[in-house]
Order: structure tokens, then C-alpha cells, then sequence
């Protein structure tokens, strides 16, 4: 690997289950989300497919989205035992979906190659394949993000691509997921981590991969191919974090989701009163502190594309938590995360209403 990251991430029970395209399409049906936003995605971008070598990089590519979403169904989504309600396969659609029409409508399409297009679909459908892995960092790379390198490998093999021939996509991709690894730093309270805790706790090491290829590719900045992965890693990160810009109620829902998952993964009950502090504390300080003071675009096409939804949901978010703050302090301490949800769900309501968290 180009970052000099230890394999041992094995297939598990769902790439065993769903070792190619055939059975992703089998689980899924024709009717499944990703199928119409694939057909959508051919439509816009059928300029750019002029040739049939073209048109066999984006088929490949479908396939390899395909497989991907179909996994992350099974393994975190609607389609599995291990719900996840952030990483799932939803995650795939806004990546693949909105974010990157909003990239190509703010930079114009052909402001990238098809091939570095592709690329950026396939981090969307493979940064988060896995959410289980035992926490360990590596040269600052999550071991979820690890895993994932490994399964996106493994699935860019199995729908057709080659590691010789596309050895610029698997390189890239490796810079991409990795880069989507979040800096460990302790959210207030001291809550212990989880990987949903670490999409709010610090920024993607995106920003830092420079100086980790500094180490372990001395002279990287002369070779093409590791240029361009580290531009798209940048750009992979922008979109992964893009929620920060959506419209102001898309905006809150993904900060709930993320909570969810954060009180799953810490085995706290949101009916239980162990999660009322902590949900408080994610949807306040948590949310203020990632999107105030953590959160940095850190690509020009991402800055064009997202930093004017960011801005305009900056006062929106800070009456949110204030809103929160005064419904919670008027009602009593919560007694449960339920509770706090529920205060946080109308108070969203409640901004959307009288216009101050509108939408666009």
C-alpha cells in the first residue's frame, strides 16, 4: 500500500454472501434507489462517455457502486440484523447523489475527467463498508478505513477492473478512504469514542496527507498518478462532510442519525436515562464544536461547491442549540435520550416554521 498500511482485514459473512454483482443485484432489485440514481448518472453524464472505453469505465464503475451499496445494506442498513443509522447505505445515495451533482453544477463537468468522476463514486460507495473493525489507528488511518481500502480492492476486482490497468484507481481510492479517517480528539465530556463520536470530534486527515506522503512516498509530488489521489482525497473529504451544507432540516437530521448510531455503538438505551447527558451534550456543544471550530473545507471545487450552504446554516445551527438549551431548561432535565430527541426534532420543527431554518 502506498501509505505503507498493514493488510489483514479478511472477507467476512457479507462479501461471502454477496461476492459480486450478480447477487448484489439479486438482494437489491431493479427498483432499489441506487439503481435509479445509477440510470440518473448515466443520463447527465452521457457527454462524457464518448467512447466505449468510456462507457465500459462507467459500467465497471456502476457495478462496483452497485456491489458496494448492496454490502453496506446487508452489513449496516435496511437489509441487515446491525442497523447503523448514519453508515448505511443512504450514506451512498447523498454521496454519490446531491453531493456530486452539486459538485459538477458548482465546477461544471468537465471540470474533472470521467475517470477521476468514477473515482470519486467509488469513495462514495466504499469509504464506509465497514464500522465493526476493533479500534486501532495506524499512521493515523481508522481501522474501519483500513478494512474498507481492503473490501473496495476487493470489490474494484470482482466487477472488472484490474490492478494493473486501473492501479491509478485503486491508488487513488486508498488516499481517499484513508483520508476519511476523523483526528481522535476527546469530544467534551470525555464520552468514550465510537465512530460515530469521531465524525464530530475532529477533522478528516485529508488535510494531513501531504506530510504522510512526505514519509512514505519521499518525492511523491513528481509522480502524476499520487498528485491527482491526493487532489480527489482532498475533494473525497469535502463530500463526505458536506452534510454541514445541506438544506437546514436535511442538515439536523443527519446530526440525529449520527447521534443514534453514537448511543447504539456506546450501548446506552435512548429509553434509558444514561443517554439523556450524552444525546444533550452531541446535539449542543458537539455540533457546535465540529461545525465552528473543526470543520474545514479543503479543496477549491468543495469550497466552491459547499461553503455558501455551510455559511448559510452557520446562524441556524447556533438558534438550534440555543433554542435546544432554553426548551430543555424550561421543560426540567430530560429523563431519557428519547426525550432530548424529541425537544431537538421541534425545535428543528419550530426554526423550519417561522423561517429561520428554511430550506436552500
Amino acid at each position: 500500500m502506498i501509505l505503507g498500511l498493514p493488510r489483514g482485514f479478511a472477507p467476512d459473512e457479507t462479501e461471502r454472501q454477496l461476492p459480486d454483482v450478480v447477487a448484489a443485484r439479486a438482494l437489491l432489485g431493479a427498483q432499489a434507489p441506487i439503481e435509479a440514481l445509477l440510470a440518473e448518472r448515466a443520463l447527465a453524464w452521457s457527454g462524457l462517455l464518448a467512447t466505449a472505453a468510456d462507457a465500459a469505465l462507467f459500467a465497471r464503475t456502476a457495478d462496483a457502486v452497485r456491489l458496494a451499496c448492496a454490502r453496506l445494506a446487508l452489513r449496516h442498513g435496511r437489509l441487515g440484523t446491525d442497523f447503523h443509522a448514519y453508515h448505511n447505505e443512504g450514506h451512498v445515495l447523498e454521496i454519490c447523489g446531491e453531493r456530486i451533482d452539486r459538485l459538477a453544477a458548482a465546477e461544471g463537468l468537465t471540470s474533472l475527467a470521467l475517470r477521476d468522476w468514477c473515482a470519486l463514486m467509488l469513495f462514495g460507495a466504499g469509504h464506509d463498508l465497514r464500522q465493526r473493525e476493533a479500534p486501532h489507528l495506524y499512521a493515523g488511518v481508522g481501522a474501519n478505513e483500513r478494512a474498507s481500502i481492503e473490501e473496495t480492492s476487493r470489490i474494484l476486482d470482482a466487477t472488472g477492473f484490474s490492478r494493473g490497468h486501473d492501479g491509478d484507481l485503486y491508488l487513488a481510492l486508498e488516499l481517499m478512504i484513508a483520508g476519511s479517517t476523523f483526528d481522535a480528539r476527546p469530544p467534551p465530556g470525555g464520552y468514550l469514542y465510537n465512530a460515530a463520536d469521531l465524525v464530530q470530534s475532529g477533522g478528516a486527515l485529508a488535510a494531513k496527507l501531504d506530510a504522510a506522503l512526505d514519509v512514505h512516498q519521499p518525492g511523491w509530488r513528481s509522480d502524476p498518478a499520487l498528485v491527482n489521489g491526493h487532489r480527489l482525497a482532498l475533494i473525497a473529504a469535502d463530500l463526505d462532510t458536506a452534510n454541514v451544507a445541506e438544506p437546514f432540516a436535511t442538515f439536523a437530521r443527519t446530526a440525529e442519525n449520527l447521534c443514534r448510531e453514537r448511543e447504539m455503538l456506546a450501548g446506552r438505551s435512548l429509553a434509558a436515562g444514561e443517554s439523556a447527558l450524552p444525546v444533550f451534550g452531541f446535539l449542543t456543544d458537539g455540533q457546535d464544536r465540529f461545525f465552528f471550530e473543526l470543520h474545514r473545507f479543503h479543496s477549491e471545487p468543495g469550497r466552491a461547491a459547499f461553503e455558501s450552504g455551510k455559511q448559510a446554516n452557520a446562524p441556524k445551527l447556533k438558534a438550534l442549540c440555543m433554542g435546544l438549551r432554553a426548551r430543555i431548561a424550561l421543560r426540567g432535565a430530560p429523563e431519557t435520550g428519547e426525550q432530548v430527541i424529541a425537544a431537538y426534532r421541534a425545535t428543528v420543527a419550530d426554526l423550519v416554521e417561522t423561517g429561520s431554518g428554511a430550506e436552500g
